[in-house]
């Protein structure tokens, strides 16, 4: 038997055909998606197409599921046509609206509601930057959907915006879910577009399906189609993860994620309280700089990736004194979307090429632990981590993250996460009791040593900033 689970991420779709009896992904295929933060669902499509036939098509599986990229803003009207490109998740033009909708309530009520402080990545932020910013396409939408939802509506073959469905995971990160009963709060979305609860209550909202449901067909087939669920909470699935263990996910975004029986209130709004896709809870914090720290440096150095990688290894410990604050296009943990990045304590011995390498990684490092530290406060347990996303395959980050962190970190097989997650819902959809398949786990970096100085002057730089 065979199932197949599909990745849509911010920058790419990512087709996987796997046997269910051992995980395996027998073929597999891969598409691009436009750069930037506002991007027409249409090239999604497109890509989906495009990476299924890449992997030799999906009409030998018994089911699909699709793993999508969080928060994104889809509105539709009345004719399920698109009414302006969807605003991802890493578009802070919101940031303002995400203000606003605090001190219109406070961060306990929303935290209390939604399980989430509103920051520019929420859909619901983005909603009422549109009523603000753009009121007569506010006045156009009869629905509004999350990247996910509408793949697997135009995988269905549906036209009727009233077919449209999501799962918990993904529903949790709009902002209009309460994070207890796991149910649409009409009043937020009222709120968020400056309408009445009346008129909010015609808009549909995807059904929101009970985890491991078959909520259709892909057309013409008799495929089924499991509910998704969003990125972290696919990549949550597919490692298995259990109460101790989170993983540090970097990659676009860099993701701290945990596992939590119950829901996870953070009253500093810091912190998610997202659903997970196996009836659980994901607290979450998720930073907007990560892999891209990494891009600029090397940009700035004129080399390579590897290059960029060897230059840190040689670098010093704490790179020379130097500190940075890597928030290069603003920022969500912590929620600060106007900020820039910043170098401090620049002294001439310490700007050699190596230092300045490293000190990208460091940044990084410091970054992430921050971003553990916040999901711990929230009581959920973190004694180890997994890394998966392209960070993995770095050897400086290998070094440093242990020794910032200060937790032991298991490295699986470089893999499709996300959409390994995706496949092993849909394997769930025709059997329940699947089980997890086996993580292939290649390195165990253990603390053999604390760079504590390092992270703790990061984060005294960081409160002399905010």
């Amino acid at each position: 038997m065979l199932v197949a689970g599909i990745d849509s991420s911010t920058q790419s779709t990512k087709v996987v055909v796997v046997d269910v009896a051992t995980g395996d992904i027998v073929r597999e295929g891969k598409a691009p998606h436009p750069d930037g933060s506002e991007v027409h669902p249409d090239h999604w499509w497109q890509a989906l197409n495009i990476a299924m036939d890449d992997a030799g098509g999906i009409a030998d599986c018994g089911a699909v599921s699709i793993a999508g990229q969080q928060h994104g803003m889809v509105c539709l009207d009345d004719a399920g046509e698109v009414i302006r490109p969807a605003l991802l998740w890493n578009d802070v033009r919101s940031a303002q609206a995400a203000r606003d909708l605090i001190a219109e309530k406070s961060v306990q009520w929303w935290v209390d509601t939604s399980g989430s402080a509103p920051v520019a990545s929420l859909t619901v932020t983005k909603l009422r930057w549109l009523a603000d910013n753009e009121p007569e396409n506010a006045a156009k939408i009869a629905a509004v959907c999350l990247p996910h939802d509408w793949l697997m509506w135009k995988l269905s073959g549906s036209t009727d915006i009233r077919d449209l469905v999501t799962d918990r995971s993904d529903a949790s990160g709009t902002g209009y879910v309460d994070v207890v009963s796991g149910e649409y709060r009409r009043d937020i979305l009222a709120l968020a577009l400056r309408i009445s609860e009346e008129e909010a209550a015609k808009i549909v909202l995807p059904r929101i399906a009970d985890t491991y449901e078959k909520v259709g067909t892909v057309a013409g087939t008799e495929i089924a189609i499991g509910p998704g669920c969003g990125d972290n909470a696919g990549a949550a699935l597919a490692l298995n993860l259990d109460a101790g263990k989170a993983t540090l996910s970097i990659g676009t975004s860099g993701v701290v994620a945990a596992i939590s029986p119950e829901p996870v209130k953070d009253m500093t709004g810091a912190v998610n309280g997202f659903m997970s896709a196996d009836g659980n809870w994901l607290p979450l914090a998720c930073t907007l700089n990560a892999s891209l720290i990494q891009d600029y440096m090397r940009n700035l150095l004129d080399v390579s990736y590897d290059e960029l990688d060897e230059l840190a290894i040689a670098g010093e410990v704490g790179s020379g004194g130097m500190t940075m604050i890597p928030f290069f296009v603003g920022e969500r943990t912590p929620n600060l979307p106007d900020a820039s990045a910043s170098i401090h304590n620049m002294r001439p011995e310490a700007m050699t090429r190596e230092n300045l390498a490293r000190l990208a990684y460091e940044g990084l490092a410091c970054s992430l632990t921050g971003a553990m530290d916040l999901v711990r406060s929230t009581g959920a347990r973190i004694d180890s981590l997994l890394l998966v996303g392209g960070g993995a395959k770095s050897a400086a980050l290998r070094d440093i993250l242990p020794a910032v962190l200060g937790v032991p970190i298991e490295v699986p097989r470089v893999g499709e996460y996300v959409a390994l997650g995706a496949a092993l819902q849909a394997a769930r959809v025709l059997n329940p009791e699947q089980p997890a398949w086996p993580i292939d786990i290649v390195d165990r970096l253990e603390v053999t040593r604390r760079d504590t100085e390092v992270y703790e002057r990061y984060k005294a730089v960081l409160a002399e900033r905010s």
